[in-house]
């Protein structure tokens, strides 16, 4: 179910995630028991001791109670930031763990159909894959001004947002989405398959440093079949 190689998170991190954006999508709820430690090892296909480092992180979020002789509990009302905690993708049925295969990254010129963003006639653009667990859900476009500092393909993890904290030393403070439809890109792969042109759900998204102005720019086209966008507000 979750990546042991592809995603750079510790293995411990990805299940806390996921439980996380379980809770905040309602699928987990206040006072609900988990199944036994054991059980939920062996389905998600790793160790107890794992599994026990990513409860302990819940625990220490508040979002769950470790009752010692009766089981893990899950409570609500404790913080569910997250490293996706911007991420507004999931599943139908909610929540998902986001992972991305990376299609494309290239130094270029802004092409002219970019709204204004950053400093630079230059930017970064990524092109990638996205997927909550093992199901593909999107095709996206990410554009990083060129004076936000090089990017190296080798480099790149799953959270971008935490690839420019580690490596460029910024991070991304707020985010401002769109959402509307529109069309799948015409270098969208075969295998995302919904073809170039077709109607689908779309996201533009500008994203702010300490910058007056936003120093990324990106567009994800998401399958509606497959995933919807959820803002949840408190």
């Amino acid at each position: 179910m979750l990546s042991q190689t592809s995603n750079p998170l510790p293995l411990y991190v990805q299940i806390s995630e996921l439980l996380i954006r379980d809770i905040a999508a309602g699928r987990l709820i206040d006072g609900e028991r988990l199944p036994p430690e054991r059980d939920m090892a062996e389905e998600l296909g790793i160790s107890i001791g794992t599994l026990r480092k990513a409860l302990a992180d819940l625990t220490e979020k508040g979002l769950l109670e470790r009752v010692q002789g009766s089981g893990n509990y899950i409570r609500q009302g404790g913080t569910t930031d997250s490293i996706y905690a911007m991420f507004r993708l999931e599943l139908l049925g909610g929540g998902g763990l986001p992972r991305a295969d990376i299609l494309n990254v290239q130094r270029t010129a802004k092409p002219g159909d970019l709204p204004a963003f950053g400093t630079s006639s230059e930017a970064t653009r990524i092109r990638r894959l996205r997927y909550l667990n093992e199901t593909m859900i999107a095709v996206e476009e990410i554009w990083l001004d060129g004076d936000a500092g090089t990017v190296k393909r080798e480099l790149l993890s799953d959270s971008l947002y935490r690839f420019y904290q580690k490596h460029l030393q910024f991070w991304i403070s707020r985010a401002e989405d769109r959402v509307s439809i529109g069309h799948v890109p015409d270098w969208a792969p075969d295998v995302f398959g919904k073809k170039p042109g077709t109607s689908t759900g779309f996201i533009e998204r500008y994203s702010w440093s300490d910058r007056p102005k936003p120093i990324e720019y990106s567009r994800t086209w998401f399958d509606t079949d497959k995933a919807h966008y959820v803002q949840r507000l408190k």
